[in-house]
């Protein structure tokens, strides 16, 4: 196509646009359907956990909705607590085929854990749409010294120093920390990459508990030799009725996750529009919302905007947790 005619063509563009009350760069965008190739979906966490969950949930979700030669790839990339994954996405094209499952750990608690973040959870990034909340849930051997958060911070206080829990994120080691704090206890965190190898080590007697994200906990949970004795929601869970909050024995003591789904800041606004519908949707169809209920998430929708503010609001949260659980930033 030459010149003029690349000319004429935009000249018609705008005057449909105008037309419609649309405006010209829109229609333009438009001139290119979307998607039209792969769709990936960046998970800054290993595979198993609840970020993964969702992210395989919403694929498959979103693959009998788009065109055949619109597959999508879900890719994980773990690491420094979501710093990773995150920064890849931030620097992925923005272009529509790129997007990030967001988390409170990757856009509200590592502005807070971290002295460098090499992203802005607001600047660098378009919210598209919120899946829904999360509790987490304190775990422990069936066959170890307690069972209750009471029982837990006795034997705290009479073996000082001797206890360890392991953690993998802002969600599982803010927590802890918290009710060290409150109670007034002596123990330390072990970092983990993944699920798997704090149960392992839990079961071995590496360390003693850990409170894993609902979503994550639900799968452990199947292993006879685990239990679950508290849960940091501000209410049980109706999967868990027979499970106390953390706040049922340490009042105040509440902490909430959620994911949700964000793009590359400069994403075209009729792209994140048309995601963001699409999350709706999921969250809406019948088979979606049941397999998230059952791993313990809440499924709540957000259009962009509100999930904006969200975000906002949720750093505010998470300073003032990670400042009461005495946490130094990294």
């Amino acid at each position: 196509m030459n010149k003029a005619r690349r000319s004429a063509l935009r000249l018609a563009l705008a005057a449909t646009a105008m037309a419609a009350g649309i405006a010209p760069g829109t229609a333009l965008a438009q001139a290119s359907p979307w998607p039209n190739r792969p769709i990936r979906l960046l998970v800054p966490s290993a595979a198993g956990g609840a970020a993964d969950f969702v992210a395989r949930t919403f694929a498959s979700f979103l693959q009998k909705r788009l065109p055949p030669n619109a597959t999508v790839v879900v890719e994980n990339r773990p690491g420094a607590g979501g710093i990773v994954g995150t920064e890849a996405a931030k620097n992925a094209p923005a272009d529509g085929y790129t997007f990030l499952i967001a988390s409170n750990s990757t856009h509200a608690a590592n502005v807070s854990l971290y002295r460098r973040l090499p992203y802005d959870p607001v600047k660098d990034f378009a919210p598209v749409g919120m899946f829904g909340t999360f509790g987490t849930i304190l775990i422990v051997p069936k066959n170890g010294p307690f069972m209750s958060v009471p029982e837990l911070i006795r034997y705290a206080k009479a073996h000082p120093g001797k206890m360890t829990y392991g953690y993998y994120s802002s969600s599982s080691r803010v927590p802890p920390e918290l009710l060290r704090v409150r109670a007034g206890l002596d123990y330390t965190g072990a970092p983990y990459r993944n699920i798997t190898q704090i149960v392992t080590d839990m079961l071995g007697g590496q360390i003693q508990f850990a409170f894993l994200d609902s979503l994550s906990a639900a799968p452990a949970l199947q292993n006879a030799q685990l239990a679950a004795i508290a849960v940091t929601s501000s209410q049980r869970m109706r999967q868990l009725a027979g499970v106390p909050t953390v706040a049922e024995s340490m009042q105040g003591l509440e902490v909430q996750g959620w994911l949700g789904l964000a793009a590359p800041a400069g994403t075209p606004e009729d792209v994140v529009r048309r995601m963001s519908a699409l999350v709706s949707e999921a969250i809406d169809d019948p088979n979606v919302r049941t397999a998230l209920e059952r791993q313990g998430m809440t499924p709540q929708a957000m259009t962009p905007a509100a999930l904006r503010a969200h975000m906002v609001a949720d750093r505010s949260r998470w300073a003032g947790w990670v400042k009461a659980a005495g946490i130094e930033a990294e």
